[in-house]
């Protein structure tokens, strides 16, 4: 039987602007994605039936059955798998991880049997087809609207979780308004300054709310803007993973040494 092995990184927001939203309570969207180097890894191998097994350092609470999107994912697909979801990445934690591990299987399925992927797996959720490119992006509208940069440099960086849940509905409903400005233009120019200048002018729309929610996420930020050589630090998605921008791989080593505590998820990484 034919066996695919994937990879799913993590899937950081560096900016989230909330523009709008629907009639159908879908907000939109204006962000720059790009993906870590670290995530989590499955195995797939097409079957008469369709199960999941689920281990890893963060399986617990991970839920195998069907609800569980790379499940849905396959069933997308029309197809009866048999994976295996080797978890790294924190659930719930606004890097992706699900709707990653979920494209990954999309992916895996494309590849192995050539079926194409319905709606670019959107039914799944707005980040699956920027997860489905997996590579430095601006995602906008619902998330449907996904536009590949190529010439973004390579980013040292942190990935900080403490361990809370931060309901995304919730989160979204303590947003002051729904219709703030857009992004600005990219910079000509994206080369590490240029960039990490344009970022801190942007914003993570969501997380002042989610601070709100969860003021932990406020320690964790002050915690990487006092790590030596932090250029950036901001909150991804609707939280609760923060992560902190560097210039070299040695400074976001060194930061994430400083950064380890007991109950915190910390994982230096290069975002591309």
């Amino acid at each position: 039987m034919a066996i695919s092995k994937v990879f799913a990184p993590a899937k950081v927001n560096l900016t989230l602007h909330v523009t709008g939203q629907r009639s159908d309570g879908y907000h939109l969207l204006d962000s720059l994605v790009m993906f870590a180097d670290v995530g989590d890894r499955l195995e797939l191998r097409l079957s008469g039936t369709s199960s999941l097994t689920v281990s890893g350092p963060k399986a617990n609470g991970v839920p195998a059955g069907a609800q569980n999107l790379v499940l849905r994912a396959a069933g997308l697909m029309a197809v009866d798998a048999e994976i295996a979801l080797e978890k790294h990445l924190p659930a719930a934690a606004g890097i992706g991880g699900g709707s990653s591990d979920a494209a990954a299987v999309l992916s895996a399925i494309r590849d192995l049997t050539g079926r194409s992927i319905p709606d670019q797996g959107l039914s799944l959720g707005a980040d699956i087809p920027a997860c489905l490119i997996g590579q430095a992006a601006v995602m906008r509208g619902i998330g449907e609207d996904v536009k590949v940069l190529d010439n973004m440099p390579h980013l040292p960086a942190v990935l900080v979780n403490p361990g809370v849940a931060v309901p995304t509905a919730a989160v979204f409903q303590g947003l002051a308004r729904k219709d703030n400005p857009p992004m600005d233009p990219l910079p000509p120019q994206l080369s590490f300054e240029p960039l990490i200048d344009w970022l801190a002018q942007q914003r993570n729309d969501l997380q002042a709310p989610a601070i709100a929610a969860q003021p932990v996420i406020g320690d964790v930020l002050r915690a990487i803007v006092a790590t030596e050589g932090c250029r950036l630090a901001r909150m991804s998605g609707s939280g609760a993973t923060c992560f902190g921008l560097y210039e070299t791989a040695e400074a976001a080593t060194n930061a994430a040494t400083v950064l380890r505590h007991p109950d915190w998820w910390v994982e230096e990484c290069s975002l591309s």
